[in-house]
C-alpha cells in the first residue's frame, strides 16, 4: 500500500505507476520496495470461536415486562446506535424466551 506524497491518499496502482485518485500525484512503482511489504503469507492461523450461544451470558439482568412471553426479568445492555452526540439505546433481552427489544420499543 502506497500513500500520497502530496495529499496522504491511498494510491492505488496503473501500468507501473503509483496514481493518487484524489489529486492525480504519480511516481513510479519501485518492485524491490514493493517485495519487502509485509503480507499475511506465513502467518499463524488464528482459531475462530463461535460465542453465539453466549451472548447473553454475563450481562446484567433488570426488572423488564416481555412484550412476547409476559416475563418479567430481562438482560440488558447498551449501545450506540445514533450519532455520537446523542445518548445511547438500552436494549433487552427476556430470558425466557430470548425475545429482543429495546427501551424506547413499547
Amino acid at each position: 500500500m502506497e500513500f500520497c506524497d502530496e495529499c496522504g491518499s491511498m494510491m492505488k496502482t496503473d501500468d507501473g505507476m503509483w496514481v493518487c485518485g484524489s489529486c492525480g500525484h504519480a511516481k513510479p512503482r519501485d518492485r524491490a520496495d514493493e517485495q519487502r511489504m509485509v503480507t499475511t503469507q506465513g502467518q499463524e492461523e488464528t482459531e475462530v470461536v463461535d460465542v453465539s450461544d453466549a451472548e447473553d451470558q454475563g450481562l446484567p439482568t433488570t426488572t423488564a415486562d416481555c412484550p412476547e412471553c409476559d416475563n418479567d426479568t430481562a438482560y440488558w445492555y447498551m449501545q450506540q446506535i445514533r450519532a455520537a452526540d446523542e445518548s445511547e439505546t438500552r436494549f433487552f433481552v427476556c430470558t425466557g424466551c430470548e425475545h429482543k427489544w429495546r427501551e424506547d420499543d413499547h
